[in-house]
């Protein structure tokens, strides 16, 4: 009894090692891949929808061994209310210009350590030092571009080059609810400083929007290229991007920045007031500065890099860097204003004004 059953497991033993020899090494596990090793943080990331490549966020967490956490809003009002109360636990926000003095100001974005953010470097000079961050003491620069105007050439039977035809009672239109922004790009139409403390202005350009509502179908959440792709509206207030974005799969829509002028933005990089991963969030920001990933955000979003260095080395599509309705050129440069932080009162004023728009027009 003893030898038979020394015998089975002998025989046991053997057929093991010959069904081990023969079934693919895949089988047996031991070429299987090795389990990548869990990630060792989360950084939260508040950013605009559509606004980044996702292969440049997946690669930024194989790089480092983290997960990341995006979430978007719709404008700039919209971050500014999430973070105005107290940091929720993000670690790198994108606030446009004149948001980060007001941030600044009011004590809610941490310093940057300039020593962890050496791909800076590669920044065109005309993003450096800005006005409303000097030194870029809190901010770095992300992606710029303009805020003009979107529409059906094929509805519209032309090109456009003017404010005017957004007031034209026969076409429907969509503003952005943002209030600066759709505010600012009225007073240019009137011939006025998007940047005015007049109270007599501001509320002229408040009368002008209310007197023609009856052609506003909406004041889009960073929606307008959509609404302007569906042919919900033939003309929409919108960011130079999103509508080249939309442009590439309906050749019926077209982008124009207005004889009299536009908003010129830069949008920002920034670590906000209690940020959970302060160095990681360095280690992010510094990434987005690389001319590869800077191109390559700037190939997917359809807006303009401020990465000199990826422009230099022909990393930027040709046919966005030779458009000048995305790279606009010198003579259309110089009727493009920025807009700034304003002093308290003078916002009250905007505000209110805003507030009267929304109410009488009455478009969500």
């Amino acid at each position: 009894m003893a030898i038979k059953s020394w015998w089975r497991w002998w025989w046991l033993g053997l057929l093991t090692l010959g069904l081990a020899a023969w079934l693919p090494l895949g089988c047996t596990g031991l070429n299987s891949p090795p389990t990548p090793p869990a990630p060792t943080a989360t950084l939260s990331i508040y950013n605009w929808a559509t606004y980044i490549d996702p292969q440049a966020l997946s690669e930024f967490e194989k790089r480092f061994n983290v997960r990341i956490k995006y979430d978007t809003f719709d404008s700039p009002d919209t971050l500014y209310a999430k973070l105005k109360p107290g940091n929720p636990g993000y670690d790198v926000i994108f606030p446009s210009d004149y948001l980060v003095t007001r941030m600044i100001n009011e004590g809610m974005l941490l310093p940057l350590d300039q020593a962890q953010i050496p791909n800076q470097v590669n920044l065109s000079d005309q993003f450096r030092n800005p006005a409303y961050d000097p030194g870029n003491r809190y901010s770095m620069p992300y992606q710029w571009g303009t805020q003009g105007i979107g529409y059906n050439k094929k509805k519209i039977g032309r090109a456009i080059d003017s404010w005017e035809v957004m007031f034209d009672p026969q076409y429907r239109v969509s503003w952005q609810e943002e209030s600066r922004a759709t505010l600012g790009a009225v007073l240019i139409a009137l011939g006025l400083d998007p940047n005015t403390t007049e109270a007599s202005e501001i509320n002229r350009a408040r009368d002008w929007l209310i007197q023609h509502k009856g052609n506003i179908i909406a004041f889009a959440p960073d929606t307008g290229e959509e609404l302007l792709n569906q042919g919900e509206v033939v003309l929409a207030f919108e960011n130079s991007g999103d509508v080249f974005q939309v442009m590439a799969e309906n050749p019926d829509i077209a982008y124009s920045i207005p004889k009299q002028g536009a908003i010129l933005w830069v949008d920002t990089m920034a670590i906000p007031k209690g940020a959970p991963q302060v160095e990681l969030a360095h280690k992010f920001i510094n990434y987005l500065l690389e001319p590869q990933v800077a191109a390559q955000i700037s190939n997917y979003t359809r807006y303009a890099t401020p990465n000199q260095t990826a422009i230099q080395d022909k990393l930027i599509r040709a046919e966005d860097l030779n458009n000048p309705a995305i790279y606009p050129p010198p003579g259309v440069m110089r009727k493009l204003y920025i807009l700034k932080n304003l002093p308290a009162p003078t916002l009250k004023l905007y505000e209110a004004a805003w507030n009267a728009v929304k109410l009488k027009v009455g478009k969500a």
